[in-house]
């Protein structure tokens, strides 16, 4: 996923990482050792828990050749209320050990997702959304009874219905995509080729392991760097590898060996992203306010400079108390641009530009070069 700087003029701030995330694999049942950790400690769960296929036999494609599909123990259950049960207890464990201001994240298939979704809210959690995972190379439905099953759902929710400040890096998302607000169907093809763990007999190691991609999006929506990351259902470990790469803390549990210690060289094989490629998306918003006349301050508009929108349609005279001219009214940099276009209201620091020896500079670039000065100083 790829972050661009556009929409935000603001230089980002100098941020301090880790030296190296901690990750951490924890062999064991879940619930018991979540129980370990500190209430109100971990800033993201994410969960891919057993579905609950309820398999009653082997699948075999048209050419009778058997399907890899999911039959391990861990995803069988006597019953609907043992599920239920399981469910609420993994949960509830979780929900202990988020801070107030943390999300948690679910996937499922149609089998479990319902089930998960309608327990979440019993348990106090607030749904904030559904995310749609969109396979671009799903498995057929070798029947031909069904349609074929082409997504899986993803709930994202709060603690609680109170819950503020949670993380949502909106901005980051919108310009990474073409600055349209990010939605909620995702596209993003199954794991295989190279991602995928296998074993020295050439088998999956996993029968569900999940693209890092889909966890890159994850982590990059709703984390930031150096946050505590927690995935009950550790597996072979996708939620983690993502968690280094992007310097964030990871601790995972699983109960099965042979996953934990695949997950452990995959992930100990990870090289956390440089720095620079991590550092907060800094909105407009967020930044230091800078006011016109600080520019004219530190020289770097003059008094009696000339200001011209992109098409030198409108010229404005810049005044020494940094207040602007066009024709007999004189006001901000925002009310003499929305006089000149004759609207209500305009952002001067995208509309007007100064002219330099080098062509035109739009002002923004000024203002942007001083909120680096303050956040260097």
């Amino acid at each position: 996923m790829v972050v661009s700087r556009r929409g935000a003029s603001a230089k980002a701030p100098r941020t301090q990482f880790e030296v190296e995330p901690v990750s951490e694999i924890i062999v064991g049942d879940c619930v018991a050792e979540m129980e370990k950790l500190h209430a109100k400690s971990v800033d993201l769960v994410f969960a891919d828990p057993p579905y609950n296929l309820q398999l009653k036999g082997a699948l075999k494609r048209p050419d009778e050749s058997q399907v890899d599909a999911v039959d391990d123990d861990w995803d069988k259950f006597d019953s609907f209320a043992a599920y239920d049960n399981f469910t609420r207890a993994w949960l509830l464990a979780a929900r202990r050990i988020m801070k107030p201001s943390a999300t948690i994240w679910v996937i499922g298939s149609y089998h479990n997702i319902f089930r998960v979704g309608a327990i979440m809210q019993d348990l106090g959690f607030w749904l904030l959304n559904d995310i749609v995972w969109r396979k671009t190379n799903p498995m057929p439905n070798f029947r031909g009874r069904r349609f074929t099953n082409a997504h899986e759902t993803m709930i994202w929710a709060a603690r609680d219905e109170n819950a503020k400040g949670y993380t949502f890096n909106y901005e980051a998302l919108k310009a990474s995509n073409e600055d349209v607000q990010a939605r909620s169907d995702w596209l993003i093809p199954l794991c295989t080729g190279d991602e995928r763990l296998k074993g020295q007999d050439g088998k999956k190691v996993h029968p569900t392991q999940k693209p890092e991609g889909l966890l890159a999006r994850v982590l990059l929506s709703s984390s930031k760097p150096g946050d505590l990351v927690v995935d009950p259902f550790n597996g072979t470990g996708t939620t983690g590898a993502v968690a280094k790469r992007l310097r964030r803390n990871y601790i995972g549990f699983e109960r099965e060996r042979t996953y934990a210690e695949a997950a452990r060289a995959r992930i100990d094989a990870i090289e956390p992203l440089p720095e620079d490629t991590l550092k907060p998306f800094l909105t407009a918003r967020e930044a230091p306010r800078v006011a016109f006349s600080e520019l004219i301050e530190r020289g770097m508009i003059s008094p009696g400079a000339r200001l011209v929108d992109s098409k030198k349609r409108h010229g404005a005279l810049v005044r020494a108390d940094g207040a602007i001219m066009l024709g007999d009214k004189v006001g901000s940099i925002h009310r003499i641009g929305a006089v000149a276009q004759g609207s209500g209201a305009c952002n001067g620091w995208t509309f007007w530009h100064v002219e330099t020896s080098q062509g035109l500079r739009l002002i923004d670039e000024l203002r942007a070069e001083v909120r680096s000065a303050m956040a260097a100083g």
